[in-house]
């Protein structure tokens, strides 16, 4: 791929991306995804492209923009220009590209099935191509003994020898397994990383095949990034959006990030037909995804009998009567396209009120579910992501109440929830809340 960065993508990257280069930490200010979509939408409703932000009326459009982010701030992140540049040759040196939304090269099916949710910028190692062939989303637990890696890996085969990529996350355990059984038989991968993307293109297992061009090693997350459990949260919901159908193989009951990834994709973005393991000890995890609608794996013996069962899966889903979206959607697939300028849009989308937030939840995401656990479960998942978002950097309780505009003592509620749930921890002196950083599986 031509590692050259399109202007429109150089403006992002300034305003969203860490930059990391090995001498330090993130930028305070960068704009949150949230806040860069409200400033993408502005953009396009004045007739502009994020490139403008670098050009010579710059000083013009920033005062346009005072509404949505202060002009001084977004002046500071569009003047780590040098900085930039030391990113930029770093990931080329190590054949790592990168594109935006607002780039031809951004894979279609993310965009058209996540929208507005979609990463602002991904990076990668590989050929962008092979995130448009779809193929079966194949994920589990890290720690799993030999019988379920083998399992896994045969699998994997199975689709290599039907023609059909393999997406997965890349951990240890059943993603690598899955992808190991693909690639040593032929097949293509497409493995969606939350953290590292650097060391993974630079590791002597992944090199031939990345230059084989049989695997892409793709992030929304900067290359030198570590592990960050809302990271690894988050990047769940790309892995089912780039494929045509799921199998989890392993899942610990309401714990960890296949469960998470799982249960959304079924309650909430069914975007795919998702198969559980059928065969051996399934355990409660399994058991509980198949009572909300996971379809048991039909072990297919033979090369028709898998194409089967993947053609079967693919048009389930594209017959699904409700084809949801996210939160926060415009419900346009060309509305995260920040390359196109549109003039009179639609008019500016202020933060969400509390008061917008269940209401928007249930109109996309609980249509077919009216019973009250399913409501009150779709709404606390749906916050569980916003605190995901917001709590990537500590915040006093004042900050959150004030970025989510809710009252304090709801704000209370939901803070101390998830520090019980485990998801956020509570720091003193002062008191500031923020992500856990822990191994989710």
């Amino acid at each position: 791929m031509n590692q050259s960065i399109s202007t429109n993508t150089q403006a992002i990257l300034l305003l969203t991306a860490p930059l990391i280069t090995g001498n330090g930490a993130a930028n305070g200010e960068l704009l949150t995804n949230r806040e860069y979509r409200w400033v993408a939408r502005q953009l396009r409703e004045l007739g502009y492209v994020p490139a403008d932000l670098l050009g010579n009326n710059s000083a013009e459009l920033l005062r346009e923009l005072e509404t949505v982010i202060p002009a001084d701030r977004i002046h500071r992140l569009l003047d780590r220009g040098f900085l930039i540049s030391q990113a930029v040759e770093r990931w080329h040196s190590r054949a790592i590209w990168v594109i935006s939304r607002a780039d031809s090269e951004y894979p279609t099916m993310i965009k058209n099935r996540l929208k507005e949710d979609s990463p602002t910028v991904l990076y990668g190692c590989g050929q962008p191509r092979l995130l448009e062939k779809g193929g079966l989303a194949i994920v589990g637990s890290r720690h799993v003994d030999q019988t379920l890696i083998d399992y896994t890996e045969s699998v994997g085969q199975q689709c290599a020898a039907a023609k059909k990529s393999v997406v997965s996350g890349g951990a240890a355990g059943i993603d690598r397994a899955a992808m190991r059984g693909a690639l040593e038989a032929g097949g293509r991968v497409a493995g969606v990383l939350a953290d590292s993307l650097e060391r993974a293109v630079l590791h002597r297992d992944n090199r031939n095949w990345l230059l084989d061009e049989q695997m892409v090693l793709v992030s929304p997350y900067d290359p030198s990034a570590g592990f960050n459990v809302g990271h690894a949260m988050q990047r769940n919901k790309l892995i089912y959006a780039l494929a045509d159908a799921a199998l989890v193989v392993s899942a610990e009951y309401e714990k960890g990030g296949t469960w998470a990834g799982a249960t959304e994709q079924l309650q909430k973005l069914r975007f795919v037909t998702v198969y559980v393991r059928s065969t051996g000890d399934v355990g409660d995890g399994l058991q509980a995804l198949q009572k909300m609608g996971a379809q048991p794996w039909p072990n297919p013996k033979s090369l028709d009998e898998f194409l089967a069962t993947f053609d079967l899966a693919v048009s389930i889903a594209a017959n699904s009567e409700q084809q949801s979206s996210l939160p926060l959607s415009a419900g346009n697939t060309n509305s995260s396209d920040e390359s196109a300028p549109v003039s009179n849009l639609h008019q500016s989308t202020p933060p969400p009120r509390d008061s917008d937030l269940p209401a928007a939840e249930n109109r996309s995401t609980i249509t077919d579910h009216n019973d009250a656990q399913n409501h009150a479960e779709s709404l606390i998942a749906f916050v569980r992501n916003i605190l995901i978002d917001v709590l990537a950097k500590p915040k006093t309780e004042k900050e959150v109440s004030t970025t989510l505009q809710i009252s304090k003592s709801q704000t209370s509620l939901w803070l101390q929830r998830f520090v019980e749930e485990g998801l956020i921890e509570k720091r003193t002196k002062p008191v500031k809340y923020v992500l856990r950083q822990k191994t989710l599986l």
